[in-house]
């Protein structure tokens, strides 16, 4: 049975997932697990190093799956293959090598100046500042206030992780950089992106592969506005890879 872990982004936990989970085929072996300081593991301490953060990890993200990880946990993930032996492939939504890219080569996105301006807004307010940025990374669903209802309803209108979880978290935001490990990666990696992400530059090229090209009508969150289209992308994923997988053992697929 192919595995999927998901892995969910800043200021949100694995409770994200389910209206996807409902949209998957059955036969998918699916995992949601919490970074530390989030949801059920909200009692332990979100580490500030990658080395200390993979060990925590390790149980969580087994080589023999498919890794998809969502805003900061697909540059978490990421970062995380140089410590912890790769997957069959890793699925970054939402997210590229970097979150934040200058002026100079994207018109779209978060520039560093910007982050830097919600870093200090968080740490004056960091309940008001995380819930701008629940309405900020629905700017792009075609329905954001419904988007938004179906949120609250999800994880609640309070922080599912410790303040300090979330500073370190913005943290990483600000200074993970893969772009050496997407140069050469130790596994296949794939970037998904809607075609209206408020917080990611999109790359629209018709010619790429279908797993890649942009979502349509889906901004930030494709989980929330377009369960069954992701659903679809990451079913093809995992069974290309789990195929792929067999063929090396030997197996027939």
């Amino acid at each position: 049975m192919t595995r999927l872990v998901l892995l969910s982004g800043w200021g949100i936990d694995a409770r994200i997932w389910q209206p996807l989970i409902a949209s998957l085929p059955a036969d998918l072996d699916v995992t949601t697990p919490d970074w530390p300081g989030y949801g059920d593991r909200r009692e332990e301490i979100m580490p500030e190093d990658l080395a200390t953060l993979a060990e925590a990890m390790a149980d969580a993200l087994p080589p023999d799956a498919v890794w998809v990880g969502w805003s900061l946990g697909g540059l978490l993930a990421t970062s995380l293959l140089e410590h912890l032996p790769p997957p069959r492939a890793l699925l970054s939504l939402g997210m590229h090598a970097r979150f934040t890219t200058s002026q100079q080569e994207a018109q779209d996105g978060v520039t560093p100046a910007a982050l830097a301006a919600f870093q200090d807004a968080f740490d004056q307010d960091p309940l008001a500042t995380w819930r701008h940025f629940l309405r900020w990374q629905l700017g792009g669903e075609p329905r954001p206030r419904l988007v938004h209802r179906q949120l609250q309803a999800l994880i609640g209108d309070t922080p599912p992780a410790t303040l300090s979880s979330l500073a370190i978290g913005l943290d990483w935001l600000a200074r993970l950089d893969n772009s050496d490990i997407f140069t050469a990666p130790p596994c296949s990696i794939f970037t998904l992106t809607g075609e209206r992400d408020p917080l990611t530059p999109t790359a629209h090229d018709d010619m790429a592969p279908n797993l890649s090209r942009p979502i349509d009508l889906a901004g930030h969150c494709p989980q929330l506005s377009q369960p069954e289209v992701l659903a679809g992308r990451l079913a093809a994923l995992a069974r290309a890879h789990d195929d792929a997988a067999l063929m090396r053992a030997g197996c027939p697929a």
